[in-house]
């Protein structure tokens, strides 16, 4: 069932899909970890893939930036078709020196001061969680297979370039409570917990704060295998 943004037939994706923000990176997953991997969407070059990983059907699709892209693009996987579970595999900035470039993380819960959630439902909270059952899953994976995989609150922000007006990095991750920023798990969490689905966020630390070290574009959409692989297995055990 195609929608305005995804012209994948009914059908077309698995029940677990994982969901980088970069279309490349999806296709990234596709070309080097999925078997017989099919593009099952490409409206706007938001690419999505279909394929197996060990055998298990899995899918992928990228989200775009910032929370009403992901918005849309998770709503239509978990109403349209038939999702039960998205991993968000993203980037994050992080605020604190217990987070370093290179570093994976997963959300246990996500903060953010958009409107996305009041004007969707009339959610007015400031914190979103992911399904505890998905994130328990990520960190049985992680322990079986010995990838370190750190945990914090994560700050879901709609806007990249702050102006001095909203204070410094340090006042931010002060008055949010959070270790890292990134933009879209606020609304993944709130979709899926509104439709009674499953939703996670794994992030890996692409720059730092506190040490201004950074990858570069083509760093960040080709070297999160780590993350990419601990998505991946945790898929197969859904």
């Amino acid at each position: 069932m195609a929608t305005p943004h995804n012209n994948a037939p009914a059908g077309a994706f698995a029940k677990t899909v994982l969901m980088p923000g970069d279309p490349l990176r999806a296709k990234f997953v596709a070309d080097n970890f999925l078997t017989d991997a099919v593009l099952v969407n490409n409206v706007r070059n938001c690419f999505g893939f279909t394929g197996t990983y060990k055998g298990v059907r899995v899918s992928v699709q990228a989200s775009g930036m910032g929370m009403p892209s992901i918005g849309i693009y998770s709503y239509e996987l978990f109403t349209q078709y038939g999702v039960e579970n998205i991993i968000r595999i993203g980037s994050a900035g992080s605020y604190t020196e217990r987070l370093d470039v290179n570093d994976i993380v997963l959300a246990e819960s996500s903060y953010s001061e958009s409107s996305y959630a009041k004007v969707h439902n009339g959610y007015s909270e400031h914190i979103n969680y992911p399904s505890e059952t998905l994130n328990a899953a990520i960190k049985a994976t992680a322990r079986e297979r010995g990838i370190e995989c750190k945990t914090c609150r994560v700050h879901s922000s709609d806007v990249f370039y702050t102006s001095p007006k909203a204070g410094t990095w340090e006042d931010l991750a002060e008055r949010t409570g959070t270790d890292c920023v990134e933009m879209e798990s606020f609304a993944l969490f709130h979709n899926a917990a509104f439709l009674g689905r499953r939703a996670a966020c794994l992030l890996t630390i692409s720059d730092s704060f506190v040490s201004a070290k950074e990858l570069t574009a083509e760093e960040r959409q080709n070297s999160f295998k780590g993350m990419m692989e601990l998505a991946l297995e945790t898929a197969i055990r859904l």
